[in-house]
């Protein structure tokens, strides 16, 4: 693990020596490239041994092994002229035919990623650090999952777009609950990263037992991510995880008119968290039928969703507080979401699990399309013992959802569990933002003496400190 967590951590090092670089997304995008690039060669000779007339979308002069291998290679101004006025040229219109997903993916990918290196020696040194990893070896592939998570949580937010890195246990609680089957068509329509297709492949994996099995998996993961960056990263995540040829559309999901979503788009599984506190872009609420027409992106895409789903389809998202409550479209979207679907589980987080990027309150909604829902249950998931806050480096942790998980399959009332019968909901105009009924407050006795004394203790450190000023004035 050490040496390529070595390695990653020495390239960003020699990416602050160059003027061109500047933030940690534009370090994070030049990174990206780059191993975008090394990585699809390295699959590239491997898929150049298992058959012999296989040809690379990228033409051979810009492949990885014919410009940046050689650690003697090209260098300086040189490089940074190839680069610039050779490479991005050609790869932004690479020619490809109209079937060929890889090549217009690896059109996309560098369509919307630029070079922000300026000097070409430097960037030779940081070519050379990458060049120490072999990204197809299955001991080190591994490895490169786990840096690469490092790397997306460096990028995690930018806090004004409503997107952010889920958290790995969050992600992975969701698929283990929605339980894929091999087989089911299964699509993120705001993948971000790729957090939740990843989870849902490896959770996938476990069922492939042969070559027909392994194809089925390659063509039933599908997402779609707008911005460049996370689109570039979805896409080589999914290359990491074996997904040949990522089926990641770079492209809005809202801008699909909603009629259009016929039988053969549906899906069987969503597993998604859509921007929120984010308004969509131009004239995208239009898309949809005017009874759900709002500017909050996390609203239509649940309208969006439902469409999506076919009939027994299931689904499990992040959805905040605001969704869960408010009027008007608010309220006939969760109307809908109630008569469409069954929602049987949601769960409260903690405010903190997304900080630092986010601090609303979030739920994980587990719903099942094509029965009205006659019950909820909620499950309060409360911080572990002692702590006061989730923070980046003290996250929300996988076993901390073991005992809902022991709940789901045996669902009792508790302390923490607590059952809503659908006309309740009703009553409360589809409101779903249900305060635990069933929690424990403990009785705070306050001792007056002590706290008098606090304030008396206070009171003359501020008269000490005022005393003090007066006499520097």
């Amino acid at each position: 693990m050490s040496n390529i967590a070595g390695t990653i951590k020495s390239i960003r090092d020699i990416f602050r020596k160059d003027p061109g670089l500047s933030g940690d997304a534009q370090r994070i995008e030049q990174l990206g490239w780059m191993i975008f690039l090394k990585l699809f060669d390295d699959k590239d000779k491997e898929k150049e041994i298992l058959n012999r007339k296989y040809k690379s979308p990228i033409p051979s002069t810009f492949q990885w092994r014919n410009w940046a291998e050689d650690d003697e290679g090209i260098t300086g101004d040189e490089l940074i002229n190839f680069v610039n006025n050779h490479l991005f040229p050609e790869l932004k219109n690479l020619k490809v035919a109209a079937d060929d997903k890889l090549g217009i993916t690896i059109r996309q990918i560098f369509d919307g990623t630029n070079n922000y290196m300026k000097s070409g020696t430097t960037f030779r040194q940081a070519i050379n650090k990458l060049n120490e990893i072999d990204f197809n070896s299955s001991k080190e592939h591994h490895v490169f999952n786990v840096i690469y998570e490092e790397i997306l949580q460096g990028l995690a937010a930018k806090k004004d777009t409503g997107e952010f890195y889920t958290p790995r246990a969050v992600t992975q609680f969701i698929v283990d609950m929605v339980n894929p089957k091999l087989g089911e068509k299964i699509t993120d329509p705001a993948c971000g990263t790729a957090g939740f297709l990843v989870c849902a492949i490896e959770h996938l994996k476990k069922q492939v037992k042969n070559i027909d099995d392994r194809k089925t998996l390659q063509q039933t993961i599908t997402g779609s991510e707008l911005k460049p960056l996370p689109f570039m990263l979805s896409v080589v995540n999914l290359i990491t995880h074996d997904i040949e040829v990522p089926q990641i559309e770079n492209g809005d999901s809202l801008s699909r008119e909603y009629n259009s979503i016929k039988q053969k788009d549906r899906v069987d599984i969503i597993v998604a968290n859509p921007p929120f506190g984010g308004v969509v872009g131009d004239g995208m609420e239009t898309n949809f039928p005017l009874n759900y027409r709002t500017k909050e992106s996390a609203d239509l895409f649940l309208i969006l969703f439902i469409q999506l789903l076919k009939d027994g389809g299931r689904a499990g998202i992040v959805l905040p507080d605001g969704s869960l409550t408010g009027d008007g479209v608010k309220q006939r979207v969760r109307q809908k979401l109630l008569e469409d679907c069954n929602v049987h589980t949601i769960v409260r987080l903690p405010q903190s699990v997304f900080a630092p990027y986010a601090t609303v309150n979030t739920n994980l909604i587990f719903f099942e399309k094509g029965k009205p829902t006659k019950e909820i249950w909620y499950y309060e998931h409360t911080l572990p013992d002692g702590q006061k806050a989730y923070s980046k480096t003290k996250p929300i942790r996988l076993e901390e959802f073991e005992p809902i998980k022991e709940w789901w399959k045996n669902r009792t009332e508790s302390e923490v569990a607590w059952k809503v019968p659908i006309q309740t909901i009703i009553d409360r105009n589809y409101d779903l933002d249900i305060k635990n009924p069933n929690k424990v407050v403990e009785e705070v006795v306050y001792d007056r003496k002590a706290i008098i004394n606090k304030i008396e203790s206070n009171q003359s450190q501020i008269s000490q400190i005022l005393e003090e000023l007066k006499s520097l004035a």
